[in-house]
């Protein structure tokens, strides 16, 4: 079993969120630029500030996207982190301020 990491992420604006969210996982999840080694299914817990707020949220996740240090094209190294059950609320929080732009996003940190 993995130890629990902890990562804080502030997101400066709402392009950056539209960039980083990734609706296509059920209960959402955030693309989290790091070059710090996860592995795929590490525990993360995230101190994460969404644009335009000041409370800073704690958020279970597990890690499900790995773009490691030196992938190709321009893609920023980082890793992809899925809300945990209890965090439904990040999701619907997150999905409540990207309202209507969700399907329309350029392309994202991860796909």
């Amino acid at each position: 079993m993995s130890t629990q990491k902890a990562l804080a992420l502030s997101i400066p604006d709402m392009p950056t969120l539209l960039g980083a969210y990734m609706a296509f996982l059920e209960r959402g999840g955030l693309f989290v630029p790091t070059r710090r080694y996860h592995a795929l299914g590490d525990p993360i817990v995230l101190l994460l500030t969404l644009p335009d707020d000041t409370q800073q949220l704690t958020v279970h996740a597990e890690v499900v996207w790995i773009s490691p240090e030196g992938v190709s094209g321009r893609r920023i190294p980082g890793i992809g982190v899925h809300f945990s059950q209890q965090d439904y609320n990040v999701r619907d929080q997150i999905e409540a301020r990207l309202a209507g732009q969700l399907d329309t996003a350029p392309p994202s940190y991860t796909l």
